[in-house]
């Protein structure tokens, strides 16, 4: 019974061995110095698109998941309002222009009366002066001489009336024509509808939202590395995302953004300890060449594990060469 025990013991030490063995030839390599690593999620530039006046929803023409591009219309507003504002304020450019030309008649009629008072005057003045004529009668020809003269700067005046009258007319008219454009809502750039959030028929005020837009070329992968890390890393240094939806690609990026201010910390940091606690915000950026190649299988929401390289002269380990799966066109 003895021997059996300690050959059993025996065996149990050499097929431990031998496993721990197996474990540290097999195990995967560590990180290699001048890298640090962190898990993140994919995220992308959102963009919402609202209403800019308030209103009735007409139409909307994408649904969520829809693969949109810059420019492209995407809800439509209810107009009938606006659109009757705009004829209104088109005949008041045209009751302007009449007026105007009322006023350029009346004008001439002015400067005709006042020609004929200025003849009236002077023939007066002259019999005055001769003493065919009493004074009084020349008082009264001189008096209608200043009203005529006085008719004439007011229908000049009215001209310049029915001018501005035209000019804000023509300036409503513009309004208006721009406001309509703002009732049609397209898209800023090209990306995914992520969500729509109302419906035709809903009343919206203004900077209501209606859809909301994922920009495709703007991809990155938000981290936290801590202080050490950071005091090493450049703005620009290279970097690998691999998705857990897709452990088997490496994606290469950029390091794009690096916070000023530290989080998960005291206000206060006074030891070395500390300090050490201290992580910062850092943003990993997909090229958008490589988005654009595999704009089907972007998803914002993925999370993974972002290496970046702290050292510019550290070579990249074989398990993070890059490998991308084949260009959607070539699928």
């Amino acid at each position: 019974m003895r021997w059996k025990t300690i050959l059993f013991l025996l065996g149990a030490v050499l097929v431990a061995g031998g496993g721990y063995t197996a474990w540290i030839k097999l195990r995967p390599a560590g990180l290699p110095p001048g890298f640090a690593k962190s898990n993140g999620r994919l995220e992308a530039e959102r963009v919402d698109i609202a209403t800019k006046f308030p209103g009735r929803i007409e139409e909307v023409l994408v649904r969520e998941g829809d693969t949109v591009t810059a420019g492209q219309i995407l809800v439509r507003m209810d107009t009938a309002e606006l659109e009757a504002q705009l004829r209104e304020a088109e005949a008041a450019v045209n009751e302007s222009e009449q007026q105007l030309d009322q006023a350029i008649s009346l004008l001439a009629q002015r400067r005709s009366e006042l020609t004929l008072a200025e003849q009236e005057y002077e023939r007066s003045r002259v019999l005055g002066e001769k003493g065919y004529t009493t004074t009084e009668k020349v008082q009264q020809r001189n008096a209608a001489k200043l009203t005529a003269e006085a008719s004439v700067r007011s229908a000049s005046a009215g001209i310049e009336r029915a001018k501005a009258a035209i000019t804000a007319s023509i300036a409503r008219v513009e309004r208006l024509k721009e406001n309509l454009n703002d009732y049609v809502l397209s898209a800023p750039r090209s990306g995914r509808i992520q969500y729509r959030l109302a419906q035709p028929g809903e009343i919206l005020g203004a900077g209501g939202k209606i859809l909301t837009l994922l920009d495709l070329t703007d991809v990155y992968m938000t981290i936290f590395l801590p202080t050490g890390d950071v005091g090493l890393l450049e703005i620009g240094a290279e970097a690998r995302i691999i998705p857990d939806a897709a452990p088997q690609y490496v994606v290469p990026a950029t390091v794009s953004f690096v916070a000023s201010d530290a989080q998960f910390t005291p206000k206060y940091v006074e030891t070395e300890s500390e300090r050490e606690k201290l992580m910062f915000r850092v943003k990993v950026r997909i090229p958008e060449a490589i988005l654009q190649q595999h704009a089907k299988r972007v998803k914002a929401g993925i999370t993974g594990v972002a290496y970046v390289r702290i050292a510019s002269d550290a070579e990249w380990p074989d398990n993070l060469a890059v490998n991308l799966p084949k260009p959607e066109s070539n699928e």
